[in-house]
């Protein structure tokens, strides 16, 4: 029996120059498709706009409101969508994923990507129950973290860091997915929405008005890195705001993993937003230790 959401587009049909071969991933606000482009006979990912609270289709008509009132919702959303195209149109990285094109057809807008063989690090995680050796987690976090630094320069934050939006491709070569929830640096102050998950989303992150910046997605890769540890999500922030029970990393896992990993980790996760590390690339500096010397991040030594 197909477990396909009854609005997915069914394989075969052609959007644009694509033709669908199947479904490969869906979410709260999008179903995303394999599809094969009829002029290159490449493979790519297509991202179809269909939030499931606002958005319905009925066999292939095209998308519409599912309801009157929830109009200014769906509008809303579009235009978030094509904010996150136009994101990624002017991000050129090895480990964030690449756009093709973007266009509106079906009462729906489309993001076409490369796509990209591999697994997804939330599943991974939940699969192996945590307990990532060293090796991965220095072979996944630096190039993040250099992705990260690209979309700060370029005055955006990403706001949606967590396993589940991030993709493994053969090797362990990081891809940083959905820029959904990418927020403009120079509207600081004036956060007007939010887009929580329990565990990865700092303090600052749940208020609208709320001081973020590069230290709210250093927050939310250090609570990654410690997930792949203990194969969890960490305690919500919130919780350690009220009442900080969470063990320091360099405390449950000492002798396991090399002091400087768990103290980068312990940095990028303090509950005090300017106790962290202030950009991704002081905390990939940190994580980059020399074997021999193995610092300690000076933030830690203050």
């Amino acid at each position: 029996m197909s477990s396909a959401p009854r609005d997915s587009l069914p394989p075969g049909i052609t959007l644009d120059c694509y033709r669908v071969i199947k479904l490969i991933g869906s979410g709260g606000f999008s179903l995303i498709y394999l599809a094969e482009d009829e002029d290159t006979h490449d493979e790519v990912a297509i991202k179809e706009y269909l939030p499931k609270r606002f958005g319905k289709r009925r066999g292939l008509e095209p998308v519409s409101v599912i309801s009157e009132d929830k109009r200014g919702s769906f509008q809303r959303g579009l235009k978030l969508f094509y904010q996150e195209a136009k994101v990624l149109a002017g991000l050129r990285h090895p480990n964030i994923v690449n756009v093709r094109n973007c266009f509106l057809a079906n009462g729906s807008a489309y993001l076409v990507m490369d796509y990209e063989p591999g697994k997804n690090l939330g599943r991974y995680i939940k699969k192996r129950r945590g307990g990532l050796s060293t090796n991965f987690l220095m072979t996944v976090f630096p190039p993040l973290l250099d992705a990260m630094a690209l979309i700060h320069q370029r005055g955006h934050l990403h706001l949606d860091i967590k396993p589940s939006n991030i993709h493994l491709r053969p090797g362990g070569n990081p891809l940083l997915l959905d820029f959904g929830a990418v927020f403009h640096l120079e509207e600081s102050g004036k956060q007007k929405a939010q887009v929580i998950t329990p565990g990865f989303s700092p303090v600052e992150q749940y208020y609208a008005g709320g001081d973020v910046g590069p230290w709210t997605d250093v927050y939310a890769i250090g609570a990654t890195m410690r997930a792949c540890i203990e194969g969890k999500p960490p305690p919500p922030s919130l919780e350690r705001h009220a009442k900080d029970s969470l063990k320091p990393a360099a405390e449950l896992y000492a002798g396991r993993y090399p002091a400087p990993l768990l103290d980068a980790i312990d940095w990028s996760m303090a509950v005090d937003a300017k106790a962290r590390p202030r950009t991704a690339s002081e905390l990939r500096a940190a994580l980059l230790f020399d074997d021999d010397t193995q610092p300690t991040p000076r933030s830690k030594l203050a």
